[in-house]
């Protein structure tokens, strides 16, 4: 089925085995007759990828493959210290396969925690089931914030409002009738019913959209794709200087061809960054880790990624910053009306609708049903109109319609009882009005008219953590805006106890153009009576000027929001709708959870970006030694073994540690620009300096052993730049990296002066003198380092 297909009305036949079922839904023997025929809904909905698809991701890459070629080469024609480099690979490898099966496990595990579990009616009797234990004529139930996950036909409903915008783009929710179809991946707004699954697994349209929603993703991240467009430029690089490096070493010079190959991989292998895409795997798999030990299901990965670049965090008042549950505090009857009728209305209101809100909810706790009222029809409440009602048959004979909902919806600007509900407002009180309308339900001017019987004063219960929450995001630099359906008033004094402080605006008075609204949302900070339409236009426009928009909700009201923000958060408690568009769910419902995950996502992004420099200078080192070295026709400096020993103290030990460490820095944009301004400058002062030495010693050494010896001064002035690349990388100092960098320091050290070490690595220092010159051009290299990059900079900001 195509979304043009869902638009339509009741265009896709129903199912010729959907024939009528009884109100009590199909009988235990009909459902096993149905799995039987397999005729169940067996969608697998995967919260993450398989493990034969982790292992080869992690297995069959470009480099991996490149990498192989060369390792097997080695072990053909040199000592087994020149094939290390494969052995690293090897680990490298198998560490990101642990990591993403550790990610994968906890992502399951989560997944089935919140599992949508509709309610389906078998013998009579209503259940919880999984979704997939959905069988074909199904009878399933649905209420405000359901979710359909399968396709069916209406067999009943009660003021049924179904939201089809994720299927059809159409913001207006459809009122559902006996006979109209259910669309899979569209979700209940008002009112309630139940439907007969027609379509079942991957027939039906929650198929594609269940699926989608919860895989273990590492699409559309800016982080990736960076990489991956830097691996780009890097194959373009090596392809020419690996093809010069292997004529140069094999017909130019007059070595023994075990060397020249050997010295050739030794250009080759040093210019593939393969630790760069291990490290971003295994960062952001860890990530997952940790916020899953939070109860904090990640149903994206970039989702980690995206909110560390967040400025902007769209609140919604009611499930985010105060708890779901309310208490009645007060009745103030209007009007002369008598308090104990109104008592009995309030009962009988509660009692009229199936599935009652929080405010229902705390007026049902309040007050008891009446009896002999007997409710002939309902209009549920919604957030768009921002009311509910029922018509009553009272115990008397005498019929009555009712309306209760927002005071300044339901009573014109100038009434008298608004100015009560505005003190009652400032306080952070919530207040419902109660009237009686003079008209019938149906009626689409019902609100007219209403004579105002009472007012409801519900207090909100604030969420405990919700205030330091608030205070971490201004400490981050990141907005927080509360948006809120509820009266402005109301909604303002509730920031305000919390903490935030900012102009408050009602959402009706709003600019109704994208560039208006945006400015107005810039300079405000709470905002009320904002309808599910708003909220969606409300955060287009703060991303028109640039905002990255993350949104919570937890409500159906929520769910066009969260659908558009650059992040979606859920909480666990919310409605099937919100969890299946939000890319983050807080299975613990808590708000304070959210602190954790922006602190993740800014340490993966930043710790990336610092170490992506490590590797990348390796790269640009490389290729430019490379290119040296063809251009001045003589023998690669270096062997296999020298650049793992190299690559392992300054890059691959150190980095691990790095791409793991603490870092509260908002991610910023342009990846690409910020490694390679950095990257470049860097490798071409090391390729200088080093190749500048190797020159001075191939004049200064003479004999047979002449070349082992520039190679070892080389390597020497080589690793002293790369360390303190390393050194300018893992600023700011803490007492954990000063001690990491020594440690790299120490490692080199101990090659040098412990005999056997230096016979593995070939590496020994002949003399005093061209030592010293190495120590002396490091240094010299090490300045030139400071000055370039502040240079950079200045010259080319972030």
């Amino acid at each position: 089925m195509t979304h043009a297909d869902a638009g339509t009305e009741v265009d896709n036949p129903v199912h010729p085995a959907a024939a009528p079922v009884a109100t009590g839904g199909l009988t235990a023997a009909e459902v096993a007759e149905r799995v039987a025929r397999g005729q169940i809904n067996d969608v697998p909905v995967r919260s993450s990828r398989s493990m034969a698809d982790i292992v080869r991701a992690n297995v069959f890459t470009r480099f991996n493959a490149i990498i192989g070629v060369l390792w097997v080469i080695m072990l053909c024609v040199a000592p087994i210290q020149d094939s290390l480099f494969g052995f690293v690979i090897l680990a490298n490898t198998g560490i990101g396969i642990i990591q993403e099966w550790r990610a994968k496990k906890t992502l399951d595990s989560l997944a089935v925690i919140g599992e949508a579990r509709p309610t389906v009616r078998r013998d009579g009797a209503a259940a919880e089931v999984s979704t997939s234990e959905i069988v074909l004529d199904d009878l399933i139930e649905i209420g405000p914030g359901d979710k359909a996950v399968v396709d069916g036909v209406c067999v009943e409903a009660d003021g049924l409002e179904i939201d089809e915008s994720l299927l059809t783009g159409e913001a207006d929710p459809v009122v559902k009738r006996p006979g109209d179809q259910v669309l899979s991946g569209s979700f209940v707004v008002a009112g309630g019913g139940a439907f007969q699954a027609t379509k079942v697994g991957r027939e039906a349209y929650a198929a594609q959209l269940a699926e989608e929603a919860s895989r273990f993703t590492l699409v559309h991240s800016e982080l990736r794709s960076g990489i991956s467009t830097i691996l780009k430029y890097v194959t373009w690089m090596m392809i020419p200087a690996a093809i010069g490096l292997i004529i140069t070493q094999l017909t130019v010079k007059n070595r023994d061809l075990d060397d020249s190959i050997a010295r050739t991989v030794g250009g080759i292998v040093p210019m593939v960054p393969e630790g760069l895409v291990l490290l971003t795997s295994v960062a952001f798999a860890i990530g997952v880790i940790r916020l899953g030990r939070k109860q904090c299901l990640v149903q994206e990965l970039p989702a980690i990624e995206g909110l560390a670049r967040v400025d902007t965090v769209c609140l919604d008042k009611t499930g985010t910053l105060t708890e779901g549950g309310m208490d009645v505090t007060e009745l103030r009857p209007l009007g002369g009306s008598d308090e104990e009728y109104i008592r009995r209305v309030l009962g009988a209101l509660g009692e009229s609708d199936p599935r009652p809100n929080a405010s229902l909810k705390a007026i049902i706790d309040a007050y008891p049903d009446a009896e002999d009222w007997r409710c002939t029809e309902s209009l549920p409440f919604s957030s768009a109109r921002k009311y509910s009602g029922a018509t009553f048959s009272e115990g008397n004979g005498e019929a009555s319609t009712w309306l209760l909902g927002a005071p300044d919806v339901l009573l014109p600007a100038d009434d008298p009882a608004l100015a009560e509900t505005d003190r009652l407002n400032e306080q952070g009180l919530r207040v419902l009005l109660l009237a009686r309308a003079g008209r019938d339900l149906d009626d689409s001017d019902v609100v007219d008219g209403a004579k105002p019987a009472a007012l409801v004063v519900l207090e909100q219960r604030l969420r405990p953590d919700a205030a330091d929450t608030l205070r971490y995001f201004a400490e981050q630099n990141v907005r927080a805006k509360v948006i809120s359906g509820d009266n402005a008033v109301s909604v303002g004094a509730v920031a305000s106890k919390l903490g935030l402080t900012g102009t408050t605006v009602d959402a009706r008075r709003l600019p109704p153009d994208k560039d208006g609204m945006a400015t107005a949302l810039d300079d405000a900070t709470v905002f009320g009576r904002v309808t599910p339409q708003q909220k969606r236009d409300m955060v287009g426009a703060l991303q028109s000027h640039g905002h990255n928009v993350a949104m919570t909700g937890d409500g159906v009201n929520d769910v066009l929001a969260l659908k558009d923000a650059d992040i979606g958060v859920a909480m666990g408690s919310g409605s099937e709708a919100t969890k299946a568009v939000a890319q983050i769910v807080l299975l613990n419902n808590s708000f304070a959870t959210l602190p954790s995950v922006v602190a993740e996502g800014r340490r993966v992004i930043g710790n990336i970006t610092r170490v992506a420099t490590l590797f990348l200078v390796k790269t640009v080192y490389s290729v430019l030694l490379a290119l040296m070295v063809v251009f001045w026709q003589v023998e690669y400096p270096f062997l296999p073994r020298h650049l793992t020993l190299l690559s392992t103290l300054t890059i691959g030990v150190p980095a691990f540690f790095l791409a793991l460490a603490p870092n509260k820095e908002r991610a910023k944009p342009h990846f690409v620009r910020r490694v390679m301004r950095y990257s470049i400058p860097g490798g071409l002062v090391a390729a200088v300096a080093t190749f500048a030495t190797y020159l001075i010693a191939r004049h200064y050494y003479s004999g047979d052993d002449a070349l082992d010896a520039e190679t070892s001064v080389a390597t020497l002035t080589l690793f002293l730049i790369s360390m303190w690349v390393l050194a300018i990388i893992a600023r700011p100092y803490t007492w954990w990296r000063l001690a990491l960098v020594a440690a790299m320091g120490l490692g080199f050290l101990l090659v040098l002066v412990v005999p056997w070490l230096q016979e593995f690595f070939a590496l020994r220092l002949v003399g005093v003198t061209m030592p010293w010159i190495a120590v002396g051009i490091s240094a010299g290299a090490a300045v030139a380092l400071e000055f370039t990059w502040k240079w950079v900079d200045r010259r080319f900001p972030a």
